[in-house]
């Protein structure tokens, strides 16, 4: 048989259907159609969720030897933090029980010396509990605008506080709110006492280094500051009760080309998201005013003039 009159097509058994090109040019336009069906009807979320739900027990069952793994890594690692907790805080209240014992004693020497000597005890602050409602619009300041004003008893100059430390003072009263400047603002100044020390000094806002922080100014090179040495208001100033926390040094740097070191402080409350506050009413506020000069005898001419 002569190789032209051969039949080149492939026997039943391996015929594949359509050829490739209209293979082609149905799958797009089923694709197409899809797109657009589900475009307007919305078809595939559902379709979705239907395989995701038969999925799911596959999926959880591929997640279970690993998860049954990491829960017992974290089951151990727990226990072991428990432990280190739980003796941290024993040593810890171990320590303030002693703080406690300590305080109770000196407060009751305090109180024996001040009867002794006729003093006048602690000024007894009252309070307005506020809400910081939002940051001042100002971003070269460091304020903030709390819910309360002159119709709750709030007077110009009154220090704030939250739970940690002193934030700031009032420094704008309006009917129903008022501005607080917070401690970190460079036109704030609070006088600070070291706790350690006992020496006193002044703290000035430094909002510009490291993103908010206070600067002991104007101290000698030698002055005996270390690191973590606690800064408490001292209530000379007539404005912030006195023991109130205000910073931690957290870095002196001391020049040989200076006469003054640098001293940084980081601030005890929180300033940069406060969210309830206290208003104390100013120390100045509760001091007696001074009494009056007694009148002088002029004697003139043998007479006695007041």
């Amino acid at each position: 048989m002569p190789l032209g009159s051969l039949d080149r097509s492939p026997p039943p058994f391996f015929k594949q259907g359509p050829s490739p090109l209209s293979k082609l040019i149905f799958f797009s336009a089923l694709a197409l159609f899809l797109m657009v069906a589900d475009v307007r009807l919305h078809l595939t979320p559902p379709l979705r969720a239907v395989i995701a739900t038969g999925l799911y027990p596959v999926q959880w069952l591929a997640l279970w030897p690993g998860r049954v793994v990491g829960q017992g890594a974290d089951h151990f690692e727990s226990l072991d933090a428990a432990r280190a907790s739980e003796a941290a805080a024993r040593k810890k209240l171990a320590l303030q029980s002693q703080r406690a014992g300590q305080v109770e004693q000196l407060s009751l020497e305090n109180n024996r010396l001040r009867e002794l000597l006729g003093l006048r005890g602690q000024l007894k602050t009252e309070a307005i509990a506020a809400e910081v409602l939002y940051d001042a619009p100002d971003p070269y300041t460091r304020k903030v605008v709390i819910d309360k004003g002159m119709t709750h008893s709030v007077v110009l100059g009154a220090p704030v506080t939250d739970e940690l430390g002193v934030l700031g003072q009032v420094t704008r009263v309006l009917p129903l709110v008022s501005e607080v400047t917070l401690i970190t603002d460079r036109e704030q100044a609070i006088p600070v006492l070291n706790t350690r020390t006992g020496a006193r000094s002044v703290a000035f806002g430094d909002p510009t280094t490291r993103g908010g922080v206070l600067e002991l100014r104007f101290m000698a090179g030698n002055a005996d500051v270390q690191v973590d040495d606690l800064l408490t208001t001292s209530g000379i100033d007539g404005v912030y009760p006195p023991g109130l926390p205000v910073a931690r040094v957290d870095r002196v740097e001391r020049r040989a080309d200076s006469a003054f070191a640098k001293i940084y402080c980081v601030p005890k409350a929180l300033v940069a998201g406060p969210r309830h506050v206290l208003v104390l009413t100013p120390v100045g506020d509760q001091i007696p005013p001074r009494p009056l000069p007694e009148p002088t005898l002029v004697v003139k001419k043998g007479r006695a003039l007041p």
